[in-house]
């Protein structure tokens, strides 16, 4: 399968099974996206008018050359390692716990009812949180490198239980043959100097949330108490670029979520690269068109066309030396992620799990508090197998959808979350996000282009 694009003047081919990717001038262009459907002699009687014939012939070679050497209309390299890939064991190599199903904001859009999970207010316990640590362990196998996401709500309005966790990880590492890499997720409101000491020795990862411009923030992430005339934005903007600069701008995301209201997204995104933050990801709403803020079919051609924009943005930034990382945008074209990851993605019901306050495990963060996906605890572990093995097979051939996308080894057939809110089923696809990774992909292809270029 090989997909051709054209994005801010440069021509692109990419072999999907291979992963290969050329930057070709116009005729090379124009012979690949033909080259299979013509013979050569069809081909040079197309172009004659167009080209010259020594030229026809020059790029039909390249592409002739470029397929002998297996990086132009190759095979599938991923279907003969199916049957290895089902019968790998499972082995858990992350945990998002929720410290804290309650939060002091109140998110329009929080897929969390307003951090509750559409439950009773909570907070973990450190007894429970260092079960999870040993649940963990216990099944990692082989496994080093541990994650482990404090995650809410807000986990800030329980870091004393967040430290007791932690400190029982660093014991663990001194028996056991791991290492915990500890991040945390805030809307930083509660943050102050000591608690950001206390993460910069502590979390290798920082999530602080936040829209973008002032406006856009402050109208889907308002305070609980409604009637406060003080802004969301104001107090935390100047903690966050504190938190940035500590870290050397590296090793955390300031991350958003644009809406229907905000459908001019790439501004927001800009915005805070241009308040000095290097690490940015804004992220699209997903929710039920019931829901006036829910992107819909009809914003598509509006929002792909912000993607564009933006990359080309970020293209003319990095060549003033300007540049910053968009978490959508960023692909490893040499080495890529592996096999199980391309195939399967995050890893969500076997190799990722999410512990609510009580201990009761779910696929993930976005599974948790529905019954039918409950999995277990972390006293007795996984006990609903037959859950676990639907999660552990399902990759990007068991999603009819994926199979003719030139982006399925890119998204690894996308969000199982979403796919099961949106269809029932976690191998089904929800559409509108296909067609925005398909264009992030196209993107972040063109970034590295234009690197590469100069």
């Amino acid at each position: 399968m090989v997909h051709a694009f054209k994005n801010n003047g440069y021509n692109i081919v990419m072999d999907v099974n291979s992963g290969a990717i050329h930057v070709v001038d116009e005729l090379v262009y124009d012979i690949v996206n033909v080259f299979k459907d013509l013979s050569e002699s069809e081909i040079r009687e197309k172009f004659k008018d167009a080209y010259q014939e020594e030229e026809i012939s020059e790029a039909y070679e390249e592409v002739c050359q470029l397929e002998k050497e297996g990086r132009l209309f190759t095979k599938d390299v991923y279907m003969p390692r199916l049957k290895s890939f089902d019968s790998r064991p499972i082995v858990v190599k992350a945990l998002c716990l929720h410290i804290a199903h309650d939060c002091n904001l109140a998110c329009e859009y929080c897929f969390a009812g307003k951090g509750e999970y559409h439950g009773d207010r909570e907070m973990m316990s450190a007894t429970t949180g260092k079960k999870a640590l040993d649940f963990l362990v216990k099944n990692s196998g082989t496994r080093k490198h541990l994650e482990v996401d404090f995650f809410g709500g807000e986990p800030t309005m329980n870091m004393g239980v967040v430290k007791e966790i932690v400190a029982y990880g660093r014991e663990l590492e001194k028996t056991t043959d791991k290492i915990f890499r500890f991040t945390l997720t805030t809307n930083g409101l509660l943050l102050d100097d000591e608690m950001l000491e206390y993460i910069n020795r502590e979390m290798s990862n920082v999530v602080l949330s936040i829209d973008g411009r002032k406006e856009v923030n402050d109208r889907m992430r308002p305070f609980r108490n409604k009637k406060t005339d003080a802004s969301v934005y104001d107090t935390i903007l100047p903690k966050y670029k504190k938190v940035a600069e500590s870290r050397g701008q590296e090793r955390y995301y300031v991350r958003g979520t644009f809406t229907r209201n905000n459908l001019d997204f790439a501004k927001d995104v800009l915005h805070l690269a241009d308040q000095g933050f290097k690490q940015v990801s804004v992220e699209p709403v997903v929710a039920p068109e019931s829901e006036d803020y829910a992107i819909r079919q009809e914003d598509l051609p509006r929002i792909l066309e912000q993607y564009d924009e933006l990359a080309k943005e970020m293209a003319d930034r990095s060549k003033r030396g300007e540049g910053f990382n968009f978490f959508h945008f960023m692909i490893d074209l040499e080495g890529g992620p592996c096999v199980i990851k391309r195939l399967q993605g995050c890893g969500s019901g076997c190799e990722y799990l999410s512990v609510v306050p009580n201990g009761d495990l779910y696929p993930c963060h976005q599974f948790a508090g529905n019954e039918d996906m409950k999995m277990g605890n972390v006293d007795e572990g996984v006990v609903n197998t037959s859950l676990r093995s639907e999660f552990h097979k399902s990759n990007v051939y068991t999603k009819p959808d994926c199979q003719d996308c030139f982006a399925k080894f890119y998204c690894s057939g996308g969000c199982a979350a979403n796919a099961y809110n949106f269809t029932g089923d976690i191998n089904g696809n929800y559409p509108i996000g296909c067609e925005m990774q398909k264009k992030r992909v196209e993107c972040a292809i063109m970034l590295k282009a234009a690197e590469v270029k100069g």
